[in-house]
């Protein structure tokens, strides 16, 4: 039997311009683990190069939690933007991996950081910076807030099963933020697509611990408190989804891969990346990637590579940046972003 395949489903492309990205920052933990380092559980090193790209990733310490990469990030985020902590009035965080239930992330962020300010966590698991930032932004657009804080973080070691050979050789630790003002005419989001479908939920999910399965020492003993996905369909999937969106957006924008200065991608395998660039003729140079580096980071992969970017100079005013999120849902958002 052929193997089933996700169908994508194309989502309205729209327009979100009038707000401006003031300062990024990123935080990964100290802890780095080498491929070499998964051996003595039975991986290979080579293997998970090969299939994935991934050469080493992050893991939280033990002390550490998902809000603290989040609040690390944020500090270097205020930092770098250089302005008063009184003037932030809204914290969004994107994370599928919370400390616990409730209270969020972001309310942990927003004490943490002494602001005055709204604060709540976006669950749309490795698009959850995509969505996280459609909604900043949508707060500054409108004038419902005047200055956002939007982070991207999850503490993925910490769900994911160390058994299951084929998921967590993939995962790391990380936290990426941006902060958000009110911009020129022309920046922001040209084009941006937003998605999901649930069908593919079973894909790639965690059965236990919400209300529908609480966790019980049975449900603990099968494993149901981890991450499971059925990696085959969502590759698949996933080179599918973000070559489509990357079309639907450009077309809308009326602009070519040409003219566009980066795309940054969420980094989930390194097959995925290249498999798009190949197939929408994406030169190497302007794909950035450090997924060797940190490995699947999840809501954090898009921001630590955008904060990369911006540390290393690459992003000037007026730059033109591809964003694409994807996963867990199915969820997915795609956008240009002018600087």
């Amino acid at each position: 039997m052929a193997d089933f395949v996700q169908p994508v489903l194309r989502s309205p492309v729209r327009k979100l311009t009038g707000v401006k990205i003031l300062a990024t920052g990123s935080y990964v933990p100290e802890r780095v683990v080498r491929n070499e380092d998964l051996a003595e559980l039975g991986y290979d090193a080579d293997w998970i190069l090969q299939r994935t790209g991934i050469r080493e990733r992050r893991y939280a310490a033990p002390e550490q939690a998902t809000s603290d990469l989040a609040i690390a990030a944020a500090r270097k985020c205020l930092a770098a933007a250089g302005i008063k902590k009184e003037e932030i009035d809204l914290v969004v965080v994107g994370t599928f991996t919370g400390d616990q239930p409730t209270p969020s992330v972001a309310c942990q962020t927003q004490e943490a950081l002494g602001l005055n300010a709204g604060a709540f966590d976006v669950n749309a698991a490795c698009a959850g910076f995509m969505y996280a930032l459609l909604t900043g932004m949508q707060f500054v657009g409108s004038g419902g807030s005047r200055m956002a804080l939007v982070v991207g973080a999850d503490c993925n070691s910490r769900i994911c099963n160390p058994a299951d050979r084929k998921t967590f050789p993939l995962f790391g630790d990380g936290a990426g933020a941006v902060l958000l003002t009110q911009g020129e005419s022309q920046q922001g989001l040209a084009r941006y697509t937003l998605g999901a479908d649930g069908t593919g939920g079973h894909l790639l999910m965690i059965a236990g611990g919400g209300t529908r399965r609480p966790l019980t020492p049975q449900s603990l003993a099968n494993h149901e408190q981890f991450l499971t996905m059925d990696g085959r369909p969502v590759f698949k999937w996933a080179i599918r989804l973000v070559s489509d969106t990357i079309y639907d957006v450009l077309r809308a924008a009326e602009l070519t891969i040409p003219e566009v200065d980066y795309f940054i991608l969420h980094q989930a395998n390194i097959r995925i990346i290249d498999a798009v660039a190949a197939e929408l003729q994406i030169p190497a140079e302007k794909m950035l990637n450090n997924l060797d580096r940190f490995g699947n980071t999840s809501a954090g992969s898009i921001p630590l590579v955008l904060d990369e970017a911006v540390q290393a100079g690459k992003i000037r005013p007026g730059a033109k940046i591809l964003f694409s999120g994807f996963g867990a849902g199915l969820s997915w958002g795609t956008g240009l972003f002018v600087w």
